[in-house]
């Protein structure tokens, strides 16, 4: 059924709960599972022990250190993937706005089912549903599954 399953990932716990979920139905389906993480600035300062929808500087990060997020980000998903039983494994890290970037490597790939957390970082801007993975849903050419 799920041959192709992307999971959207900002560092969150939902996204963590994704993992497994999208690692379980790897399992039960063959899938192979792409991680994928569109680092930013807030992400940056979550990895480095900042409280969700708070800036932790007064000055941006850099490239470089948002980059080296957005890595770590990967490698705690990928760890959490690999003691849930994820065989095929597969990380992705573009640059832009990360409904965009995750709509596009969908269709890219071919998969089969989006995976991402109902709300992630920011969940203090979004009340019900997270803005990304809202428009994911909403943009989506394959199943989507919202994870609370």
């Amino acid at each position: 059924m799920f041959k192709k399953i992307i999971v959207g990932l900002d560092g969150s716990e939902k996204a963590e709960t994704a993992t497994r979920i999208a690692c379980d139905l790897a399992q039960k389906y063959g899938s192979e599972v792409t991680l994928m993480h569109v680092p930013h600035a807030e992400t940056a300062a979550f990895v480095v022990g900042a409280v969700p929808g708070y800036h932790a500087a007064i000055t941006k990060p850099s490239f470089a250190e948002i980059e080296k997020a957005g890595q770590k980000v990967l490698d705690h998903a990928r760890e959490i993937a690999a003691d849930a039983g994820c065989k095929t494994v597969k990380t992705h890290m573009p640059h832009g706005d990360a409904a965009t970037e995750i709509l596009a490597h969908a269709e890219d790939i071919g998969a089969d089912l989006i995976v991402t957390g109902r709300r992630g970082l920011n969940s203090i801007s979004s009340l019900v549903l997270g803005s990304t993975t809202q428009r994911i849903n909403h943009l989506a050419k394959c199943a989507c599954l919202s994870v609370a």
